[in-house]
């Protein structure tokens, strides 16, 4: 029993449940809409929530920090368009090339996060609320109101959507969402088996604590956000690749998609606590609500921003409240299950202290 306690933390009964809730409303959505289970659909979801599962994992690791990263849509959108019009001016640039560039500068938009909140000690919220404005208007000033179409970008990137790694029946595992699967992957690992990973979360806990034992705080924060940005990079590559019209709009919401998928995936927006992969499934479910909405109801975008609204305040109140008592059921089974191991059996002497 200690061993079965042990092994399913509170954090994980978020996943466990958002897995049964995202098989609920697979059957509800199946009973409701004709020719639903389609691999067609299937591939339209998983290519969509690519994009935005690469960029929650970046939101996570800024998170479990105690921080928040709301100018990933802008960075996303810069790099979109910058690498765009790069690519538009030089059609022979090798895709791993152009690939870098969208890392690297997302990764210096996300080094100036970094900087400012680790080590100017300015409130993340506060700070990349800041930017989030700044380098929208950098895209602005840098498209000149012109447009990144698909017609003036070089064929492997327009064809990259469909490119097709393998398939299983009818249905194909894309390029874009093997990558985001890889990336999910590698920071899962990070996480919970690198020291990097576990200082994310002994700083996420209490700051102070980490500090006073010595551990790296603003490098490891600001760590975090340069990889955010690498990440919201990269995910800007991806949003070319799958639209190829950018304009200055380009990223514009996405941030609300990526904390709400971060939240409801079980990323605790105190710090501390949250998966990667809990951010996965937090991003599959609202895509699976936003295309299923869509098809069902044909909601129009701004309910769908108020159910994302209403999913974050759901989330950071199961935190608040459930959770928590979660943690406090776990602490008192495992003190029971210790005391109990200790106590020494009937008619054996107990030893004086």
């Amino acid at each position: 029993m200690n061993a079965l306690l042990r092994r399913f933390r509170p954090e994980q009964v978020r996943v466990l449940i958002l897995l049964l809730i995202i098989v609920i409303a697979l059957l509800i959505f199946g009973s409701q809409i004709e020719n639903y289970f389609s691999p067609r659909f299937f591939n339209r979801i998983a290519t969509s929530a690519a994009i935005v599962a690469v960029v929650a994992v970046g939101q996570t690791l800024v998170v479990v920090t105690r921080n928040i990263d709301l100018s990933v849509g802008s960075i996303v959108g810069f790099t979109a368009y910058f690498v765009g019009t790069q690519l538009a001016g030089n059609n022979e640039m090798l895709p791993l090339v152009a690939v870098l560039m969208a890392i690297g500068l997302g990764g210096a938009l996300g080094a100036l996060n970094g900087l400012l909140v680790a080590y100017g000690r300015v409130p993340a919220i506060i700070t990349t609320l800041g930017t989030l404005a700044i380098y929208r208007t950098f895209l602005v000033e840098y498209s000149g109101a012109k447009t990144v179409t698909t017609a003036s970008l070089p064929e492997w990137l327009v064809n990259m959507p469909q490119a097709t790694l393998f398939s299983l029946g009818e249905l194909d595992f894309r390029l874009l969402t093997v990558l985001a699967l890889i990336v999910v992957l590698i920071f899962q690992i990070v996480l919970t088996l690198l020291p990097w990973g576990r200082r994310l979360y002994a700083i996420g806990s209490n700051p102070e604590a980490a500090h006073m034992v010595g551990l790296p705080v603003q490098r490891t924060v600001f760590g975090a956000f340069v990889i955010c940005g690498a990440l919201a990079g990269l995910a800007g590559f991806m949003f070319l690749a799958r639209f190829g019209n950018i304009t200055v709009v380009a990223g514009q919401g996405l941030e609300l998609q990526v904390v709400a998928a971060v939240v409801v995936g079980g990323v605790n927006i105190f710090g501390g606590s949250g998966t990667v992969a809990g951010a996965l499934l937090g991003t599959v479910l609202i895509d699976l609500l936003d295309q299923s909405l869509i098809r069902w109801l044909a909601i129009s975008e701004f309910w769908r921003d108020a159910i994302l609204g209403l999913l974050i305040l759901l989330a950071v109140a199961v935190d608040a409240v459930l959770l928590k008592r979660l943690q406090l059921f776990w602490a008192q089974r495992l003190q029971a299950q210790s005391v109990e191991t200790h106590l020494p059996a009937e008619g054996e002497p107990r030893h004086a202290a």
